[in-house]
Order: C-alpha cells, then sequence, then structure tokens
C-alpha cells in the first residue's frame, strides 16, 4: 500500500526543483479547487481561466521563497483563487454610471437584502474602501454625509445637528457626492455591487 505524500513536503520537493510534485498537487486538488470557483462564477471559460491564474500565482510566489503556509497548502491556494474571483467580479461588474441626477445615493448601488457569501465579501470590502474614499472629503462635507448616510438622518435634522440651512446641508451632500465620484474616477477605483 503506496502511503500518501503531505502537500507540504510536494511543496517542499517543487521548491528543490522537482516539476512533478507541483503537478501532484494540481492533480489532487484539482477537482476542490475548480468546484469552488464554478460555484462563485458559474462559467467553465472563467473558472478555467481563475484556475489557471491561481496556479501561476501560486508558482511566482513558491519561486520566489515567499510561501510560509507550512502544512496548510490547500487553504493557501483556496484563498489566491478566492481573492482572484473577487477581482475578477471587480473588474466585470463595474459601477453604474448615473448622468444629472442631484439625487444620486453612491451607497445604493451596494444595497441587497439577500446577499450570498460571496456577494457579503464583496460588499464588505466595498464598504471598507468607501469609508477610506469618504476620509478624503473635506470635513463639512464628510459631516452631512455620515450623518446622511450611516446615521439615516434627515436634512432637517442635520441642520439643526450642524447649525447650518437646510440648503447648505444639501449643497455639502451634493459636493461631497460630485467630490466622490471625481476620487473615484481619478483613482480609476472600480466598485461592484
Amino acid at each position: 500500500m503506496k502511503l500518501q505524500i503531505e502537500d507540504s513536503e510536494l511543496v517542499r520537493d517543487y521548491i528543490s526543483g522537482n516539476e512533478g510534485a507541483l503537478e501532484v498537487l494540481i492533480n489532487r486538488h484539482n477537482q476542490r479547487i475548480t468546484s469552488f470557483i464554478y460555484s462563485k462564477v458559474l462559467d467553465r471559460d472563467i473558472t478555467e481561466d481563475i484556475f489557471q491564474d491561481t496556479f501561476i500565482k501560486v508558482i511566482k510566489t513558491l519561486k520566489r521563497g515567499k510561501y510560509s503556509e507550512e502544512g496548510k497548502f490547500l487553504p493557501w491556494v483556496m484563498r489566491i483563487s478566492h481573492n482572484l474571483i473577487i477581482d475578477h467580479f471587480r473588474r466585470n461588474k463595474r459601477m453604474p454610471m448615473f448622468e444629472g441626477s442631484d439625487d444620486f445615493n453612491i451607497f445604493s448601488v451596494i444595497g441587497d437584502d439577500k446577499l450570498n457569501a460571496e456577494k457579503q465579501l464583496i460588499k464588505d470590502q466595498i464598504d471598507t474602501d468607501l469609508r477610506q474614499l469618504v476620509e478624503e472629503l473635506p470635513d463639512d462635507q464628510k459631516e452631512v454625509l455620515l450623518m446622511r448616510i450611516y446615521k439615516d438622518m434627515s436634512f432637517k435634522e442635520i441642520s439643526e445637528n450642524t447649525g447650518v440651512s437646510i440648503n447648505t446641508a444639501l449643497g455639502r451632500m451634493r459636493y461631497a457626492l460630485i467630490n466622490l465620484r471625481k476620487i473615484i474616477e481619478k483613482n480609476n477605483i472600480v466598485l461592484t455591487n
């Protein structure tokens, strides 16, 4: 009876120059990784592309000597493929463009009550990215935007809390959204929903 060689030993063998060790690893985990990717993207061609990209990253990381996930090869590879899936969705599901509407709410783009795990992960990343973008706004615009979006305050309540007129609060919100769009365009940021 032949004992199965551990993943960590195969990784060491590959790093030492045994190309066949990587082939064994790929064959061993092919089905699981492919199924995982397909369950997220639901497209055979995209699954194949992401699978190949995953192992290109694996090879590059191993060849650079940057692998340090001793005994945790499969979870490491799954994490790489997961990140590539997120990159795929970010590249291919760009934020819709809205023209001329002053009441456009950038945060409405990411609202969805029935999120699956993948969409929830992407939504959480977008929320984090948006919060960082909001930090770049002037303080008066940031204050109004945070009260309106995160605290769900009316413009009347914002006006009372900030000591400015409702029109000023509305104007600050409008400029905050305009400036967010400019920051997003200037930095080529892609948000998905």
